[in-house]
């Protein structure tokens, strides 16, 4: 299993606090962990939420704990992070003892994803942003979070985030894939973007994916608790030292901040070239959040 990385950085052996709730050193996408990962036995009623980094995916899965707690008031709190490529390869072994619906979170594309979660039919929310604000946002994060490689400028993050040398590969190669996929069974994509315009809406939406029947007066408290403020407010709380990095504006359109014209030129290319006229493309509404 090969995750692209930076030409310059080589592979990634990051370490943070992260506390959810466990407070621990991890080790990020380790090459033992990769090894292991087929190791993980989905289940039916498993959440699982794939997403390209930096599109939003810790704020949903804040609105899925939330979910989760408030329909299912019995299951206790894990002390895994949710993030399956990332911790010690043990791991998989102590998910067996997690109660159902655990949340499975994954940066990884399709074609890595472990087999048991199309096996066991386990059904899929796959997170997409803006490929500019996400843009925007990843190179944010490697300038910002101690102990991940930065860059010396926006212009050498964007070459090579445009060129697929990020960590995780090409934002736009994995929506082409993601796109093939679009109407699979089990399979459901929702953007950043739509949990901005609605978080009533999307919760409700989220909701009926996962099989969970909030009232209507769950529904309006959870998306009340869970605006990206709410949640900005608690990111220390809830996530240790990078907390106020990985959730940093929550804003739609910071990509003008520091996109060139002939930066916005060559993405716009890209985009049709990939894109365009596809269902996830359409999704993405490049149009109305994309152009100057």
């Amino acid at each position: 299993m090969v995750v692209h990385t930076s030409s310059r950085k080589g592979i990634w052996n990051l370490r943070w606090q992260h506390t959810f709730p466990l407070s621990t050193a991890l080790s990020v996408c380790s090459a033992e962990m990769f090894q292991a990962l087929e190791n993980l036995e989905a289940r039916r009623d498993d959440v699982v939420l794939v997403s390209y980094p930096k599109c939003g995916v810790n704020w949903l899965i804040h609105i899925l704990s939330d979910l989760i707690l408030t329909t299912i008031q019995s299951k206790p709190v894990s002390t895994e992070l949710p993030f399956i490529e990332c911790g010690d390869p043990d791991k998989y072994q102590r998910m067996k003892h997690i109660p159902s619906p655990r949340i499975l979170a994954i940066h990884l594309n399709y074609d890595y994803l472990p087999r048991s979660i199309f096996k066991n039919k386990a059904k899929i929310l796959v997170l997409f942003q803006n490929p500019k604000d996400t843009a925007v946002s990843f190179f944010h994060f490697h300038n910002n979070v101690p102990n991940v490689p930065s860059y010396s400028s926006w212009d050498e993050f964007f070459s090579e985030f445009m060129n697929g040398k990020v960590g995780w590969g090409s934002y736009f190669d994995r929506a082409v894939i993601w796109n093939k996929h679009i109407e699979d069974e089990n399979i459901m994509v929702i953007t950043y973007e739509d949990l901005k315009e609605d978080l009533t809406a999307s919760v409700k939406q989220i909701a009926e994916i996962f099989g969970f029947s909030p009232t209507a007066e769950e529904i309006q408290c959870i998306a009340e608790n869970a605006t990206f403020q709410a949640v900005k407010e608690k990111a220390h709380e809830t996530h240790g030292v990078v907390g106020s990095n990985l959730f940093r504006k929550g804003v739609v359109g910071d990509w003008k901040s520091l996109f060139t014209e002939a930066q916005n030129q060559e993405m716009d290319a890209k985009f049709k070239e990939c894109l365009e006229g596809t269902k996830l493309g359409a999704k993405l509404k490049y149009d109305v959040y994309c152009k100057a």
